[in-house]
């Protein structure tokens, strides 16, 4: 199936350093540079009491992290368009940061064309 861009959503459960906003600028250079996608702009936001949102503006379009430390549990997205990229890079990034005892991952096929 051919489409304009991927959808990685992944839902990770259990996690660890989610009230860090440091860890969470790392994961989204380390998902940036597995991807190999190109860094226009990175923001991270904490949250009082709790909670961590960043995300990394790239050309191909954007990765998000939204963190819920309270439920321990993070919702990550990676939204990539032209070629195709490195998602288990980008998997082993949030792995290596987050710790989670569970992912579940979806990967969704976007602008899907009919030729």
């Amino acid at each position: 199936m051919k489409g304009v861009g991927t959808h990685l959503v992944l839902e990770l459960w259990g996690c660890t350093n989610l009230n860090v906003p440091s860890v969470v600028e790392q994961a989204l250079r380390d998902i940036v540079a597995a991807t190999k996608v190109n860094l226009l702009d990175l923001r991270v936001y904490p949250f009082a009491p709790q909670g961590v949102t960043g995300v990394a503006v790239v050309s191909e379009s954007h990765i998000m992290i939204h963190t819920w430390p309270e439920h321990r549990y993070a919702a990550v997205d990676v939204f990539t368009c032209g070629e195709e990229r490195d998602l288990a890079g980008a998997i082993e990034a949030v792995r290596e940061h987050f710790t989670p005892e569970r992912v579940q991952m979806m990967h969704i096929v976007r602008g899907i064309l009919v030729e």
